[in-house]
């Protein structure tokens, strides 16, 4: 494949924190975490620039934090570390085969990783090192599948990939309903209108108007982010009609 046949030059990748801690109930497992950056390595070599948000709901999510009595605002920051660890260990694979990678949070930590500034994260992806984004948007109640599609649009991406347990977007549970059916490609009013649950409400709608697909794939299939971008592979484009 050259890179001619790319149908994307500059994505978006977001993956959640649980897809990070392999079978275990909870944190990180190393295997899993490789295997990922390998799949990030394998699209990186194309010349492909890649953002990168991971979420941070293998450590702590904040809205179970805030559903056990503690307080929101807190329970949300809590979070957003969470995000900060998660990116500290994918940096760490990323770096250990060979790909520059420069963790970007938004909140201040200087001596872990860069403080967000826009031209400088820009600079980073012209210089083909993976960005990855942490600490969601710095605010509270915002998540990070709005931080995703806030720092995609930032970025200039040409799309957004939502790696999953499922290759797409079904109309039900596919885990549950056998009959579950999915669409190759959807509308974002109809993933808004069924209440889909590709991302939440506010990363949709922010994503329709700046009109930024968002394609949902399965992060357990060997090779499925590299073979989309070749055209091929399983997966639902999120777009307009």
């Amino acid at each position: 494949m050259t890179a001619d046949d790319i149908a994307y030059k500059r994505v978006l990748l977001k993956i959640s924190g649980e897809a990070l801690m392999g079978d275990q109930g909870f944190g990180l497992h190393p295997p899993t975490v490789q295997r990922v950056a390998e799949e990030v390595k394998s699209v990186h070599d194309l010349g492909v620039e890649i953002c990168m948000v991971i979420g941070g709901g293998n450590i702590f999510r904040g809205l179970q934090g805030s559903a056990q009595g503690m307080e929101r605002t807190t329970a949300d920051y809590m979070g957003m570390l969470a995000t900060v660890m998660n990116a500290l260990a994918m940096q760490s694979a990323l770096e250990g085969i060979g790909v520059f990678t420069r963790v970007i949070s938004a909140i201040p930590m200087d001596q872990v990783c860069e403080p967000y500034i826009r031209r400088r994260a820009v600079r980073h992806l012209e210089k083909k090192r993976v960005c990855i984004f942490a600490a969601g948007t710095g605010n509270p109640y915002f998540t990070t599948d709005t931080a995703a599609t806030l720092r995609a649009s930032e970025m200039s991406c040409e799309a957004i990939f939502k790696g999953t347990k499922v290759d797409g977007v079904y109309d039900k549970d596919p885990v549950k309903h056998a009959d579950a059916k999915r669409y190759d490609k959807v509308s974002y009013d109809r993933v808004l209108q069924d209440r889909l649950g590709v991302m939440d409400a506010s990363a949709i709608a922010l994503a329709r108007d700046n009109k930024l697909p968002i394609i949902v794939f399965s992060l357990d299939e060997p090779g499925g982010f590299r073979s989309i971008l070749a055209g091929e592979g399983t997966y639902t484009i999120v777009r307009d009609e």
